[in-house]
C-alpha cells in the first residue's frame, strides 16, 4: 500500500474551468488510474480576492461529466480531510510555527509602506531578508503589542537547489534568486506555495502534476519538502499549451483563440469524450501505435509518463472537430437523438420526421452546434441562385435541370408511394427515358428540393422527409426560378 500512486487536482475556483485545467486533471487521472493508485481533489481557496461563486460546482460537474472519478474530495470525503484548504486554516499555522520553532523560518512585522518602497527602490526584486534575525525580545514584544505580522521562510543564501523533474529532467537554480517567501499572510491563510506542499505531504500525494509554468518556482517547494524533512515528490510538469494566431504564429491558449473552457467547448456541441480524447493528445503520444480515437478507459491502459512531451502543444479546433465528428458517428441513432435534443428548436423537436432528419446529418456533421444549420432547410427552402444548377461533373446547366424538372414534375404528381425507393426509381426512369444521366436528374431535383449544393442525403431521401407536397411545391419554385 505505500507504494502506490497518489495523485491529486487542486484548483482555484475561479470560473470556468480551462482546458489547461482539465488536461492536468486528466493526466493526474491518469497517472494514478494506470497504476492502481488514488487520484485526489483538493479545491485550492486561498486566495480570497479571486473566488468565483458556484465554481466548485463548476469543477465538481466538469470532473463528472469527463469521467475522471474521485477517490478522496470534498464530496467524497477520505481520511485525510477536509478537501477544502479554507478548511484547513489550523493545519497550516501548526505547520509554519513548527518551521519558526526550528529556525527554518521566522515573523515578519515589515509593513505595507515598507514593502512597496523596497520593491520600488530595488525594481521589482525580493524581500530584503530585515526581520530574518530580529532579536529573540523584539519579537517577543512586537507579538505581545499584537503588531500584524507574515510568517517567511529562510532561504538558503548560497549554493543551488535542484531537482528532477520526470519529463524536463533536472532543473537547478540559485539560491540567491529565491527570496524569503511568505508562509503564513497576516490574514492567517497560507500562501499557495505553502499550502499545498502541507497538504501534499499529508495527503500522501507520491506525484505532483502541473503545468510547466510551475517549473522554475518548484526549487522554493522541493526546500519546503527539505525544511519539514520530508520526502519529495515526483515532479511530472506538463508542456505549455498554445493557441494559433491567426497570423500563423503561436502563443499561450488564451479566450483570444476561441473557446478554451470546458464548458464552452460542451456548448458548442462538442461531445465530452471527444475533448477528453482530443486533450490526452495535447503534449502526450501513446507508443507503439498511430491510432488515435481512445475511450477513457483504454487510455488508462497505455498511458505512461514517459509519452508526455517536453515541447508545447498547440490547440488545434479543427483536430478537434475531427474527434467529434468520429464520435458521433459512433453514437447509436438513439444515442444520436439524445443528445441532440438540445440543440433542436422546439418547431423541430415536433417535426414528425425528425428522426429520419437527424439519421441523415449524423454522418455528416462535426459538432452538435452544426444541426441546427444542417436541418434548417426541412423547414424553410433557402432563397438560392439559378447558378446551383451548373454541375461540371453531371454536365448540367440551367436549359437541361428546367427540362427534367418539369418533366419529372409531371411523373411525380401521380406517384402515390412516396418512400425513398420509389421515388428512386421514378427519377432513375425517367432520366433513362429523358437519355440523360441519373445523376444529372438527381442534382437538379436535390437542388429544387433543398436549395443547396451540399445536402445530408440525397434527392429521393430529401424528399421522402419532405413529403409529397412540400417535394411538388418546391420542384414548381425551382421551375419558376428556371423560367
Amino acid at each position: 500500500m505505500d507504494n502506490m500512486t497518489v495523485t491529486r487536482f487542486a484548483p482555484s475556483p475561479t470560473g470556468y474551468m480551462h482546458i489547461g485545467n482539465l488536461r492536468t486533471a486528466l493526466y493526474a487521472w491518469l497517472i494514478a488510474k494506470a497504476d492502481g493508485g488514488k487520484f485526489i481533489l483538493r479545491i485550492e481557496d486561498t486566495d480570497r480576492q479571486r473566488l468565483v461563486p458556484g465554481s466548485v460546482e463548476v469543477i465538481l460537474d466538469t470532473l463528472k461529466i469527463a469521467g475522471l472519478t474521485v477517490d478522496e474530495g470534498p464530496e467524497q470525503g477520505g481520511p485525510n480531510g477536509p478537501y477544502i484548504q479554507s478548511e484547513r486554516l489550523p493545519v497550516y499555522k501548526k505547520y509554519a510555527e513548527k518551521l519558526v520553532s526550528e529556525g527554518k523560518a521566522y515573523y515578519c512585522f515589515c509593513d505595507k509602506e515598507r514593502l512597496e518602497s523596497l520593491h520600488e527602490q530595488q525594481s521589482g526584486g525580493g524581500y530584503d531578508g530585515h526581520c530574518r534575525d530580529l532579536p529573540e525580545e523584539e519579537i517577543r514584544a512586537k507579538l505581545a503589542a499584537g503588531v500584524p505580522y507574515v510568517i517567511r521562510q529562510k532561504m538558503p543564501l548560497t549554493g543551488r537547489t535542484t531537482y528532477a523533474d520526470m519529463v524536463f529532467g533536472e532543473i537547478s537554480v540559485d539560491n540567491k534568486e529565491l527570496t524569503d517567501q511568505i508562509l503564513l499572510k497576516a490574514d492567517s491563510y497560507p500562501t499557495y506555495n505553502f499550502a499545498h506542499v502541507v497538504d501534499d505531504y499529508l495527503m500522501g500525494v507520491t506525484h505532483v502534476v502541473r503545468g510547466s509554468e510551475y517549473l522554475s518556482s518548484t526549487p522554493k517547494y522541493a526546500l519546503l519538502y527539505d525544511a519539514f524533512g520530508w520526502p519529495r515528490p515526483n515532479y511530472v510538469h506538463l508542456p505549455l499549451l498554445m493557441g494559433m494566431n491567426e497570423d500563423g504564429t503561436v502563443s499561450k491558449l488564451s479566450k483570444r483563440h476561441g473557446a478554451v473552457s470546458f464548458q464552452d467547448l460542451c456548448g458548442m456541441g462538442y461531445l465530452p469524450e471527444a475533448i477528453v480524447n482530443y486533450i490526452a493528445f495535447l503534449g502526450w503520444s501513446p507508443k507503439d501505435t498511430n491510432k488515435e480515437i481512445f475511450t477513457l478507459k483504454e487510455l488508462q491502459e497505455v498511458f505512461s509518463i514517459d509519452g508526455i512531451n517536453k515541447s508545447p502543444a498547440v490547440f488545434d479546433y479543427n483536430k478537434l472537430l475531427w474527434f467529434n465528428g468520429e464520435y458521433i458517428r459512433m453514437l447509436s441513432p438513439e444515442e444520436f437523438a439524445r443528445r441532440a435534443d438540445g440543440f433542436l428548436t422546439e418547431e423541430e423537436k415536433a417535426f414528425p420526421k425528425i428522426g429520419k432528419i437527424l439519421s441523415l446529418i449524423q454522418p455528416r456533421i462535426g459538432a452538435l452546434a452544426d444541426i441546427s444549420e444542417a436541418v434548417s432547410f426541412f423547414f424553410e427552402l433557402p432563397d438560392y441562385d439559378t447558378d446551383l444548377y451548373i454541375n461540371k461533373k453531371n454536365k448540367t446547366t440551367a436549359e437541361s435541370c428546367l427540362k427534367m424538372l418539369t418533366e419529372v414534375r409531371k411523373t411525380l404528381e401521380d406517384l402515390d408511394d412516396w418512400s425513398n425507393d420509389a421515388l428512386y426509381a421514378v427519377l432513375k426512369d425517367k432520366a433513362a427515358e429523358m437519355e440523360v444521366k441519373a445523376g444529372a436528374m438527381m442534382w437538379a431535383v436535390r437542388v429544387a428540393v433543398s436549395g443547396l449544393a451540399v445536402t445530408p442525403g440525397g434527392a429521393t431521401e430529401l424528399m421522402e422527409v419532405l413529403g409529397k407536397d412540400s417535394s411538388l411545391q418546391r420542384i414548381d419554385i425551382g421551375i419558376g426560378k428556371l423560367q
